[in-house]
């Protein structure tokens, strides 16, 4: 059997440093000839869950090789907390969540309520600054940009949203390169052309990371799958005619880490012996009366001292001190470790994340399952190729918030107006003059 090298926990510093990956780097730059069509289009390959580490040759992914050939294929690096949304929330503005303001599993002090995923965004995204500026685009489930760029039954910035595996967002995507009829919200809609982005978005490597942890047969069968639905799209780029001119975009959310064993209720009984009385609460429900510490979460795990506690810097220095003292946890980070991480402000006064092989929940399982949200998933896939990119060249570490500043330079468009990334220059082709 195949040994996963063991993760190793990152310190607040490392974290930071991950995040921050290319900061000194110039920031986005303007495109040339912005406002003109650009003779290519660009292709994003939006994959939940693809880990980094999933390209170590553990299966081969002849697809996915011969884009590389064309461009590269290199590890980026996500946001904090590598939870779903969150994660495609930077992919789609360009920046991190202290801006998006996208969050998820913290206790909402005005409404006293634990959030769980949204696609709450505070700023302008990708879709929204294309169909802006009179650029064409289509969604096969890229769910973070409904609404906010794509609609049900509009062919010029067309959502579909098939459900299903890899395989049925393919569908839609072939169809939809093919100019026949895709249904969207249970209308036959036919876009007039090829947009000028087409994103599809995957759910089979996170489903199955999740279910049987980072190492496993149904992961490798998984990437098939996947690598396969991605030659089923650059295929029918060739037989629409535009596959010289398209440029192929593929990047992982976050990525995957195996846990064997749950620490929640430890860490829950150790506060409690402290002199606390500490809660689990899950999403949608609000903490018992009496309860002084709200636990919320699991991948990453947000905690909030609340009623006479809140703002008690003595009790919280206890608390810390009492979820240290449990096996399995890997880092405690207070909110200045949480800004520096660009971490949006909601969470609580610390986040807790445990050491791999450990998972924060209440309940246990006899196998191995997957779970993310922590800063040992920062590392994902990340992939360039095809019109406008340099074969060979790959980015210098680039970054989730990197995604949208760079296919807008593509398009020759200017990025989202909030975005903080910055142009992928080092692997693009200079224009033609």
């Amino acid at each position: 059997m195949r040994r996963r090298r063991r993760r190793v926990t990152a310190t607040v510093a490392t974290a930071v440093t991950l995040i921050a990956g290319a900061a000194t780097m110039p920031s986005a730059i303007a495109s040339p000839g912005m406002g003109e069509r650009p003779p290519h289009r660009v292709v994003l390959f939006a994959i939940d869950g693809f880990d980094a580490e999933y390209l170590d040759g553990r299966v081969p992914l002849p697809n996915i090789e011969a884009l590389a050939r064309r461009g590269s294929v290199t590890t980026g690096t996500g946001v904090m907390s590598t939870v779903t949304n969150q994660s495609w929330s930077s992919v789609a503005t360009g920046t991190y969540p202290d801006v998006t303001g996208n969050a998820a599993y913290y206790l909402d002090r005005e409404s006293g309520v634990v959030e769980g995923q949204s696609r709450d965004i505070a700023v302008e995204t990708l879709g929204e600054s294309l169909t802006a500026q009179g650029r064409t685009l289509a969604s096969a489930q890229w769910f973070i940009l409904e609404n906010r760029g794509v609609t049900y039954g509009n062919p010029d910035a067309l959502y579909t949203q098939p459900g299903g595996e890899c395989s049925q967002r393919a569908d839609d995507a072939v169809a939809i390169l093919s100019g026949e009829p895709v249904d969207s919200g249970g209308t036959e809609v036919t876009v007039p052309e090829v947009p000028d982005l087409l994103a599809v978005y995957c759910s089979d490597l996170d489903s199955a990371g999740h279910a049987t942890g980072d190492d496993s047969a149904e992961i490798d069968q998984a990437l098939t799958h996947v690598d396969e639905q991605i030659g089923r799209v650059v295929d029918a780029t060739r037989r629409a005619g535009t596959f010289g001119r398209t440029t192929f975009v593929l990047v992982g959310d976050h990525g995957m880490t195996s846990y064997d064993h749950v620490n929640g209720p430890q860490v829950e009984a150790a506060i409690d012996d402290a002199g606390f009385e500490a809660e689990w609460v899950s999403s949608g429900d609000s903490p018992s009366e009496g309860t002084e510490v709200v636990l919320a979460g699991g991948g990453l795990t947000s905690v909030h001292l609340v009623g006479d506690l809140a703002g008690d810097a003595e009790a919280l220095a206890q608390v810390e001190e009492a979820i240290t003292s449990v096996e399995g946890i890997g880092g405690v980070y207070d909110k200045t470790a949480q800004a520096e991480m660009r971490m949006a402000g909601v969470y609580g006064d610390l986040v807790v994340e445990p050491e791999p092989g450990w998972a924060m929940f209440t309940g246990d399982q006899p196998y191995t399952r997957g779970r993310h949200g922590t800063s040992q998933e920062l590392e994902l896939a990340f992939l360039l190729s095809g019109a406008g990119i340099r074969p060979g060249a790959a980015p210098h570490n680039p970054r989730l918030v990197d995604v949208a500043p760079t296919i807008s330079h593509l398009l020759g468009v200017r990025p989202p107006s909030a975005s903080e990334g910055r142009v992928l220059e080092e692997s693009l082709l200079p224009p033609r003059r």
